[in-house]
């Protein structure tokens, strides 16, 4: 069986996902890494704000969830920090969100039919305020994200409603709560759905 976990920028998925590494050996914890994709863009030198090499750029994304995927259905449960459903749905609205109208669907058809053949069964998305996630992110020295301000003014409200209104999506707002709280409720969300499916 696999998760995901998802939400906005800074809203406490790793904190949680550690959380679980911790207190829930029994889930096998599968983290985004992309330093591997993020150097060979720079070596190419895409821009991902031009069709052509935004196309190329996906393509790597896209490659990169299916072997993902693949290594964590060996296990009993798994949990995805972001999984496949964060690539379909950045490569379809990332142009929206630079008010772009590029036709990604078709000349990236082969490669989102793949990694829809990748989805988690459920998915919790961590949602809160934009003081919250403004709060954990001024937190949170070790980590940059130079893309907050975009994230947060332009894909987050596609993202919310890309998400909501699915039937496999489960939110849990953590607006007040502590990381400690968080990691908790998740690890209950996950027991949730291991008792459920199991």
């Amino acid at each position: 069986m696999i998760l995901s976990l998802q939400g906005c920028m800074a809203v406490g998925k790793t904190t949680a996902v550690r959380y679980l590494e911790k207190n829930a050996p029994y889930i096998n914890i599968s983290y985004e890494i992309n330093t591997d994709i993020v150097e060979e863009v720079k070596r190419r030198q895409l821009d991902k704000n031009k069709f052509e090499d935004y196309v190329e750029i996906q393509k790597l994304w896209l490659s990169k969830e299916i072997v993902r995927w693949n290594k964590a259905k060996d296990f009993k449960c798994s949990i995805m920090d972001f999984g496949a459903e964060e690539i379909e749905f950045y490569t379809l609205n990332y142009p929206k969100s630079i008010g772009k109208s590029w036709d990604v669907e078709n000349a990236l058809k082969d490669e989102l039919e793949a990694v829809r053949k990748c989805m988690p069964e459920r998915i919790l998305f961590l949602d809160a305020t934009e003081e919250t996630l403004r709060k954990h992110k001024s937190g949170d020295a070790s980590r940059t994200r130079n893309f907050f301000e975009h994230h947060l003014k332009y894909l987050l409200p596609l993202k919310r409603e890309w998400f909501y209104g699915k039937n496999n999506v489960d939110v849990l707002m953590v607006d007040g709560l502590t990381k400690e709280q968080v990691g908790s409720k998740v690890k209950k969300w996950c027991d949730h759905c291991i008792a459920e499916m199991g």
